[in-house]
């Protein structure tokens, strides 16, 4: 509602935790990164705020840059209640389809919560494999605080595992595209071939898929 100067109040970041707060229900918010990439795992976060904690500047991790990432990753890491991480690796992609192994690793971030939360809410549409209960909201990394924070979480690790991992497998420029396919990359996997952090159904490519 406009004040006396006709200026707007900022909105209420906190505004979707409030509700479950005040009914005494702690909020993890899950969000995953790396569902596009022809390499790399897909990497899911969950992260439970303390009632009342904003970890300012955080938001939807695609709107900041890398340095801004990996200083909110810390402030997170240190604000939060809990933090949970978890995985699905290229070869559970190739062999389960980018959406249930997604889901896999949603649940398994969820799972190493150290705080069992008593609401649940995901970024985008319902998980039908998630196997608990929750809420999904369309642009939740945008619209609630702690599935923003859970992207930047997952959006950090993730890079760091394909920065690492670019270093044992050069040449295909992970370090910059981290998985993506990029020309970079792509020109790459012609030349050098594929890795097994590659997921052989995302190339395009005539590879024979070893499950």
């Amino acid at each position: 509602m406009p004040d006396a100067q006709g200026s707007s109040r900022p909105p209420d970041v906190l505004e979707y935790e409030r509700e479950f707060w005040g009914r005494g229900l702690l909020v993890a918010g899950v969000d995953e990164a790396g569902r596009g990439p022809l390499a790399g795992p897909v990497v899911a976060a969950a992260v439970v705020l303390p009632e009342g904690v904003l970890v300012e500047g955080a938001d939807d991790s695609k709107r900041l840059g890398a340095a801004d990432r990996e200083e909110l990753y810390e402030a997170i890491l240190s604000s939060a209640r809990s933090v949970g991480v978890g995985a699905a690796s290229a070869r559970e992609i190739d062999r389960r389809n980018i959406l249930r192994a997604t889901t896999e690793a949603m649940r398994r971030a969820l799972d190493r919560l150290d705080t069992a939360p008593g609401h649940v809410v995901v970024d985008g549409l319902p998980v039908k494999w998630l196997g608990r209960e929750h809420e999904a909201v369309v642009d939740g990394d945008a619209l609630v605080h702690s599935i923003g924070c859970a992207s930047i979480v997952a959006k950090v690790v993730r890079d760091r595992l394909m920065c690492r991992l670019a270093g044992r497998y050069p040449g295909y420029g992970w370090e910059r595209n981290v998985g993506y396919g990029t020309a970079e990359h792509r020109a790459a996997i012609e030349e050098i071939g594929l890795t097994p952090h590659h997921r052989v159904t995302f190339t395009g490519l005539n590879y024979e898929l070893e499950l």
